[in-house]
């Protein structure tokens, strides 16, 4: 079988181009580096010092992600034993520089934002994006995550799966690129791999929504290529007892395989209505699977889960 998806292939954009946005600061390069440098794009200033421990977790953190973000925020290291006069005239200011680790973004020649201590990668990551938010932009990683949206809904999966490749290279722990890599690939009919995909990811992320959708979407799929091959009999079942509540249930699951959302969810709908109970509620929550499979914010999912609120609690 032929390896639809690759990390080896699909290399960071970027990496490497441009200078360095990180650097050390001093008393003399603070006006010209922060103040002056914000007004371009936001910088982050960290206060840290030689004995500090958290220093040792928090700068690297600091380093690696404004080095993935290709140039559109900037950090400038001071080292408060060495800058103390900087320091001390800062503190005046109200800046709280007694403890380190302290971080100090700045933008448009002002303090936006701050933060102590050492925060793990992706608080650091969320500081970020709310910093270059509030100024206009976004990280690279966030408009990769949105053009390889835009290839998927524009009907090219393998361009996409380039895309959300692009994507993981670049933050190994983000949930939107595994699961837009798998269901990349069940467009692409490698149901296997898409599976593969699935149950390799961190187990940070494993019961992240977008990922439990996916894993909820090939079980489906695989179950419904069965139910399809009974179609007609899960009918002939239907028709002969209206109240033959596993036959319709399996109906439904033929008919999401054929991609009839909205008559498969009538079934399971008709399911609960005669006999809501049944099998320990068996058609609300195959129903529920439905949901989780199409996405909560897809449209037969929110007509679905309204039907179901009104059926529920009439």
């Amino acid at each position: 079988m032929e390896v639809l998806f690759d990390p080896a292939r699909n290399p960071a954009p970027g990496a490497g181009q441009g200078p360095d946005p990180v650097s050390d600061g001093t008393q003399q390069s603070f006006m010209q580096d922060v103040v002056q440098g914000s007004r371009e794009v936001p910088v982050l200033v960290d206060f840290w010092a030689t004995w500090c421990g958290p220093c040792k977790t928090l700068t690297p953190t600091l380093e690696k992600v404004v080095r993935s973000a290709g140039g559109r925020v900037r950090l400038v290291k001071i080292d408060i034993d060495k800058n103390k006069q900087l320091v001390a005239q800062l503190t005046q200011m109200g800046l709280p520089l007694q403890s380190v680790p302290t971080v100090v973004a700045f933008w448009q020649g002002q303090i936006a934002d701050m933060f102590q201590g050492a925060l793990p990668e992706s608080e650091v990551k969320k500081f970020i994006e709310n910093l270059l938010k509030a100024a206009g932009g976004q990280l690279p990683t966030a408009d990769l995550l949105a053009e390889a949206k835009q290839a998927l809904e524009e009907g090219d999966p393998q361009g996409a799966l380039e895309l959300f490749g692009a994507l993981a290279q670049q933050e190994p722990e983000n949930a939107d690129a595994f699961a837009g890599i798998a269901r990349c690939l069940m467009l692409l009919g490698e149901e296997e791999q898409a599976l593969e995909v699935i149950n390799s990811v961190p187990a940070k992320i494993a019961e992240h929504a977008e990922i439990v959708s996916v894993r909820s979407a090939l079980e489906l799929a695989a179950e419904g290529r069965a139910a399809r091959e009974k179609f007609g009999e899960f009918e002939a079942r239907l028709a002969a007892d209206p109240n033959d509540h596993a036959a319709r249930i399996d109906l439904a699951v033929a008919l999401n395989a054929a991609d009839e959302r909205e008559k498969a969810m009538d079934q399971l709908l008709d399911a609960i209505k005669r006999d809501r109970a049944w099998n320990e509620e068996a058609a609300r929550k195959q129903l529920l699977k439905f949901f989780e499979a199409w996405g909560f914010g897809d449209p037969a999912s929110v007509a679905g889960r309204r039907k179901l609120s009104a059926l529920l609690f009439r």
